[in-house]
C-alpha cells in the first residue's frame, strides 16, 4: 500500500531564511519534537545519515495514544531510526531523507520518505511545507492504525518559531 501526506505553515520570513535552517544541519539543532539526532556522516548534503531518537513522551504517546505514527497492534514501538538525506536542491529548497535502518522499517514499511520545501509567497513570506510519502508490506497492512503528520507539524512549528525569535 502506497499513501502520503502533506501539510503547510505560513512564515512570515523570506524563503532563503528559512531555507538557511531547513537547508542545513542547523535543521538538527532547533526541533524539540527529537531527543537527540547525531550526524552520522556527512555534511548536511545528499548522502549525510542521521540517527534520529524519539522524546519519551512521543514514545509513549505513540504507544497508547497512537497518534503518532502507524502503529502495529501489540508491538512495542520504535524509539530510534535513521535516515539519509537523499535529495538537497538548495535552487528549489527541497530537502528530502530516507529512512534506512531501525524505526518505521521494522514496522513492515519498505519505503518512508519525508520532505521538506520551502514555497516563496512573497519577498517577506514563504509556506514550509511537508510530505511523508510510504509503503507498507500488503500483508502487513491490517496490522496498522494510520499514519500522522503530527511530528512533522510540530517540527516545522519548532523552526518557524527559532527563525522568528532569531532571525533579524
Amino acid at each position: 500500500m502506497h499513501g502520503t501526506l502533506s501539510d503547510g505553515l505560513e512564515v512570515n520570513l523570506p524563503a532563503q531564511v528559512a531555507w538557511q535552517i531547513y537547508g542545513t544541519l542547523q535543521i538538527t539543532h532547533v526541533t524539540h519534537t527529537f531527543d537527540k539526532i547525531e550526524v552520522l556522516q556527512g555534511d548536511g548534503g545528499v548522502g549525510t545519515t542521521l540517527k534520529l531518537t524519539l522524546l519519551a513522551v512521543l514514545h509513549l504517546t505513540m504507544k497508547f495514544l497512537t497518534s503518532y505514527v502507524l502503529i502495529e497492534t501489540g508491538t512495542t514501538v520504535f524509539s530510534s531510526y535513521e535516515e539519509m538525506y537523499t535529495k538537497v536542491d538548495d535552487e528549489k529548497m527541497i530537502k528530502e531523507a530516507e529512512v534506512i535502518s531501525g524505526g518505521y522499517l521494522d514496522l513492515g514499511f519498505t519505503l518512508y520518505r519525508t520532505r521538506f520545501e520551502i514555497i516563496e509567497t512573497s519577498k517577506t513570506s514563504c509556506i514550509t511545507k511537508t510530505t511523508i510519502e510510504y509503503d507498507v508490506n500488503e500483508e502487513d497492512v491490517a496490522n496498522f492504525t494510520y499514519v500522522s503528520i503530527l511530528p512533522m507539524i510540530s517540527m516545522m512549528k519548532d523552526i518557524a518559531t527559532y527563525l522568528l525569535e532569531n532571525i533579524e
